[in-house]
């Protein structure tokens, strides 16, 4: 498998001599697209968000299994060719997390580096917490800590900013709008999103276009949101919420979906955290800014300093 990109820069980022090729798992009663590179003895689990899927960690995939990592970039359920169960109820974070659990168990994985954004990101926090299966590490990107979010969501200025998650919980017709025009309101979703709008050609949303547009996938991917909302916040947030596995949050400050303020507190929860922000970035970190999140990735896997944003050359 080969993806194109729109520049040099970008290229060297994709060429690898590890080969990304795509394999189906049994994991949890579903079956998974995954994307799998690398043959290291280290195990490393990617975890999308909405409304993306596995091609989101294009750029980390190489990295990783350079630095020694069996990497496998699932499509969630319900995205892309990964099963697609129907009800509401089977988007429960219980669920979720226990996707996770069932691919590790299937990697044979004895210590799994944890890596998520977004919607991939809140099952990661919530996995960690529940501490379901042995991590090595844990990455994070563009999603707070369910405590640290719970604690803002009452504001006015988060609640503008979460307006589209309300909206979610209306039947039928988020999926009708979303749909309309070839799914055009998913392309701009990280076009209109992005400061470095270059950075998502036609080549890269239409591929989240056409994945949304698949029957059944619209309703699969708001569905997370809705079983959210029934679950409720002491479902979402975990007690006592603690993170005993060390931890990287790589933020792009420029995120007009959560405030940057949702991230402050999160050293109570997370005994040792290394927080990073990118100025100028919105909320699409790994793909807008896949130079400087990989240098962090690999400083930090390696145990060096993780550089700061103007550190990164």
């Amino acid at each position: 498998m080969c993806w194109s990109t729109r520049s040099s820069g970008e290229s060297n980022l994709l060429m690898s001599e590890f080969a990304v090729t795509t394999a189906f798992v049994k994991a949890n009663g579903l079956s998974f697209e995954v994307d799998q590179c690398g043959t290291g003895d280290k195990f490393a689990l990617l975890l999308h968000g909405f409304p993306e899927s596995k091609f989101s960690w294009r750029f980390q995939m190489p990295l990783l299994a350079r630095l020694g990592y069996r990497v496998w970039a699932p499509n969630l359920r319900g995205y892309g060719r990964t099963s697609r169960p129907s009800a509401v109820a089977d988007y429960h974070i219980d669920h979720l997390s226990a996707d996770v659990a069932g691919l590790i168990d299937a990697a044979g994985a004895r210590q799994t580096l944890l890596m998520a954004h977004d919607w991939g990101a809140i099952i990661a926090w919530n996995f960690a917490i529940k501490a379901m299966r042995p991590l090595e590490r844990l990455v994070i990107m563009n999603v707070p800590h369910p405590a640290c979010f719970n604690r803002t969501l009452g504001t006015w200025a988060q609640l503008r900013k979460s307006w589209y998650v309300f909206f979610f919980q209306i039947p039928w017709l988020p999926e009708r709008l979303l749909a309309a025009r070839g799914a055009e309101a998913i392309g701009r979703a990280f076009s209109d999103m992005a400061v470095d709008k270059t950075r998502f050609p036609v080549a890269v949303t239409g591929e989240y276009r056409r994945n949304a547009l698949d029957p059944g996938a619209m309703t699969a991917m708001l569905n997370y949101y809705r079983a959210a909302m029934r679950a409720g916040s002491k479902v979402m947030n975990p007690q006592p919420g603690t993170v005993d596995v060390p931890t990287l949050m790589i933020w792009g400050e420029n995120d007009t979906a959560l405030g940057k303020e949702t991230t402050l507190g999160t050293e109570d929860y997370v005994k040792d955290l290394t927080l990073r922000y990118l100025p100028g970035v919105s909320h699409w970190v790994q793909q807008e800014a896949p130079e400087k999140v990989n240098a962090m990735i690999e400083a930090w896997l390696g145990g060096q300093p993780v550089p700061l944003e103007g550190e990164i050359i």
